[in-house]
């Protein structure tokens, strides 16, 4: 298998804005909420700029006539502090709201990308989680979609208020005075510059920190899964140290990143400050001067209260700026994750052509007719270019005529494969490791499709049979035992979900598990967690064995299904297996020679090619190499 080769697939690179796009419309699937979330938005900036305006309202319509009256009334003062009281509730609640939708819509984003993303994962091909490993996978379902939620509960919900706040103040400086307004935005767009040089920077190293952390993350994953193995071979140090080596990548990408990042907004706000000092002086120079003053409200003078306003304004304008630059960050490292994200859900689903399904059948006159409950009988259904169906018999009966295949173009690894499984027969592969044994087993399952040469089943074509239906069709029981958080129960009825408690208990007696199942804290109920790491290997795969049986699959592949299981237990277990088997085409593959004697046929692989076949009397008559192999050594190395 090629697990561990960092083989990319062929998906392009999107750029910025067909990521924001794509991003943009599951965001749009909430548009009552953010249509509440934007008139929020909108009443609280609003509420910010009257705040601002009225502050020059109040000085020179309230508070300067009373300065010069000898008995001032503060009426109409506290009917204007009362009035700017509720703007400010407005804008307090309106802000409150929003930042709580905003929240709802992030989560649900999320929760529809993730879901698409698995049930898309779920149509990839085994060759893709054989070229990626399964830290970096998991990091698309965590980190980058991380990165996802606060960019939308945070960053879009700023941004947004900010344009909002921006137009809304450039609206109230015109109103004031355009003089003072065109200098604003003259020192705005030195901002804007630095802003931009600023973030440039930062955007390719946050591309590069998500693709280091899913680095990291994958490593760590490895060596979760191989702790033993660094353990036996004290192998802690070279672990330490080429763990360092990744997190310092990670490391160096994250600082580099967030160091252009962080000083965006102390930048912006001391050139806020500098604005707002020009702002003074620019504005009593002009006042001392006797300059008339021009604003969408008219002409006049400029006044101690206009300053003051316009004074508070421009500090309601380099806010948003200031907010937009620190958020530039998250939306920046949210756009890498989300470009990420999307590069899965663009990766190829795997291709399926067939057309030919599998179904429960029986037999009525003489003629095989379809039915929906399991009769122990199957057919495989052809549909025709004219409309008709025909029924074919699943029997078994499996050939590989002359197939070649590589797992990379141009590197075969199979070479002129042909043999024959009858109905019933039990054909064994045996051969060194990497002689093709578990290749041809793949070939079967369609995980990987044939460079040249045939495959068929029962007479049809395999690339013609659905790959779903083709599955449900082999049973297998593999080397390395995948047991899932769930009782025990749960993991024998994972082959065949609405099989009985009586099947499952039938199946497990069938191959000799059912006994220590017992004996477990809950029996067939006690939860297996952490891949059944409470259990034996020998009682795992006894498990996974006897899931195998619960499926009841016409075909059975069998990939080294004893090697955890001991001499005395392996006996045992091969007799509820031979049951299992009876009736049905096996395929095995095993190192203890031992195990294979009983088979129909006897395939030696050497380097991808069949060198011998035979039955075990046939292969010991030849003298070859299975006979060295017998005579020799009673297990493969």
């Amino acid at each position: 298998m090629m697990r561990g080769m960092r083989m990319r697939g062929g998906v392009k690179p999107q750029d910025a804005g067909q990521t924001i796009r794509r991003l943009m419309s599951y965001v749009g699937r909430y548009r009552l909420r953010l249509m509440l979330v934007v008139l929020c938005i909108i009443l609280s900036a609003v509420a910010s700029v009257l705040s601002s305006t009225f502050i020059g309202v109040l000085i020179d319509d309230y508070i300067s006539p009373l300065l010069l009256q000898a008995d001032p009334v503060f009426t109409g003062l506290a009917r204007a502090l009362g009035v700017m009281v509720c703007v400010y509730v407005v804008g307090m609640v309106s802000g409150y709201f929003y930042n709580r939708l905003m929240v709802t819509v992030a989560q649900g984003v999320l929760k529809d990308v993730r879901d698409e993303m698995f049930a898309h994962m779920q149509t990839l091909p085994i060759r893709y989680f054989d070229t990626h490993s399964h830290g970096e996978v998991m990091s698309h379902f965590t980190n980058d979609t991380d990165t996802l939620r606060q960019m939308i509960a945070q960053a879009l919900p700023q941004v947004l208020s900010s344009v909002v706040s921006l137009v809304a103040v450039v609206c109230a400086m015109l109103s004031l005075s355009l003089w003072l307004t065109l200098f604003v935005l003259a020192f705005a767009v030195l901002m804007l510059f630095i802003t931009k040089r600023v973030s440039a920077q930062s955007g390719k190293y946050f591309v590069k920190q998500q693709q280091s952390l899913a680095d990291v993350n994958g490593y760590i994953e490895e060596m979760i899964n191989g702790q033993k193995v660094v353990k036996v071979f004290c192998h802690e140090e070279k672990a330490v140290e080429e763990f360092d080596r990744r997190n310092d990548e990670l490391c160096r990408n994250a600082t580099a990143a967030n160091k252009f990042a962080n000083i965006l907004g102390p930048v912006n706000n001391n050139l806020g400050h500098l604005l707002y000092v020009l702002l003074a002086v620019v504005g009593a120079a002009m006042s001392l001067a006797g300059l008339p003053n021009v604003g969408l409200s008219g002409a006049g003078t400029i006044t101690l209260g206009m300053i003051a306003s316009f004074m508070t304004l421009s500090r309601s304008f380099v806010m948003p700026l200031s907010q937009v630059s620190q958020q530039l960050s998250s939306v920046i490292m949210a756009l890498a994750g989300a470009e990420r994200i999307f590069r899965l859900m663009d990766e190829p689903s795997e291709h399926d052509e067939g057309y030919v399904t599998l179904v429960n059948a029986r037999r009525e006159y003489g003629q095989i007719v379809e039915c929906e409950e399991r009769t122990g009988m199957w057919a495989w259904k052809h549909p025709h270019h004219d409309g008709t169906l025909t029924y074919t018999e699943l029997k078994g009966d499996i050939v590989l005529d002359d197939v070649d295949f590589g797992y990379v173009p141009g590197k075969t690894v199979l070479h002129n494969i042909s043999l024959y499984a009858k109905p019933g027969q039990k054909i064994a592969f045996v051969g060194a490791t990497g002689a093709g044994k578990t290749t041809i087993t793949n070939l079967l399952n369609r995980f990987y499709d044939i460079a040249d040469g045939k495959i068929r089943y029962d007479g049809i074509n395999i690339n013609k049979i659905r790959k779903s239906d083709l599955r449900r069709s082999l049973g297998m029981v593999l080397q390395d035992v995948n047991l899932f958080t769930g009782t025990v129960m749960e993991n024998l009825r994972y082959g065949k979900l609405d099989a009985s408690d009586e099947d499952c208990i039938r199946a497990a007696k069938l191959v000799n598990a059912d006994a220590f199942i017992r004996m477990l804290p809950n029996g067939y109920q006690t939860v297996l967690t952490g891949d059944g790491s409470g259990l034996s290997q020998g009682q795992r795969q006894l498990i996974s064995i006897a899931r195998a049986a619960v499926a009841d699959p016409p075909v059975m592949i069998l990939d080294e299904a004893t090697s955890s299981i001991d001499t005395r237990t392996e006996s045992i277990v091969q007799k509820g297996m031979d049951a299992l088997m009876q009736g049905r085409t096996v395929f095995v593959i095993a190192h203890r020679l031992s195990t294979v004697r009983n088979s129909n046929a006897i395939m030696v692989l050497d380097h991808g090619r069949i060198i011998e076949r035979g039955d075990h009397e046939d292969l010991i008559a030849q003298k070859g190499a299975y006979y060295r192999l017998y005579t020799g050594a009673f297990e493969l190395e």
